[in-house]
């Protein structure tokens, strides 16, 4: 018979992706593009405004104009929500999007990760 597990993650230190972590609605979106405060990489935007909730959210923008294959969007979107869970602790309650503004073709995972991470870390605090 199997025990339940004797540690259990609290809510803040969870790993998942809740939906208390996502920007979901079109005016959450909206209210992030407008405040107009972005950081940049060579493959990602983070557009970014201070939030009142207790931590940080995450919406992802892939255009198809930029990435024509829904495998490649997916992809890239799975990954930027892998990134966020491990490091949303760690950010500041900001909402964020992250939005790619020029092709992946040339990249590697590799560099599309690297570029991600470059991107969180220049976050204002």
């Amino acid at each position: 018979m199997l025990s339940a597990p004797d540690k259990v993650d609290s809510p803040d230190t969870s790993r998942s992706f809740r939906p208390a972590y996502r920007l979901r609605k079109t005016d959450e979106y909206s209210s992030v593009f407008a405040f107009r405060k972005a950081v940049k990489g060579r493959f990602f935007v983070l557009h970014y405004r201070p939030s009142g909730d207790s931590t940080a959210r995450l919406g992802v923008v892939i255009a198809k104009k930029l990435a024509r294959q829904a495998v490649q969007r997916n992809f890239i979107k799975r990954m930027a929500r892998e990134l966020f869970r491990h490091q949303r602790a760690t950010l500041p309650c900001h909402d964020l999007i992250l939005r790619l503004h020029s092709s992946p073709k040339p990249a590697s995972r590799a560099d599309l990760r690297s570029d991600m991470q470059h991107v969180l870390r220049r976050l204002p605090r």
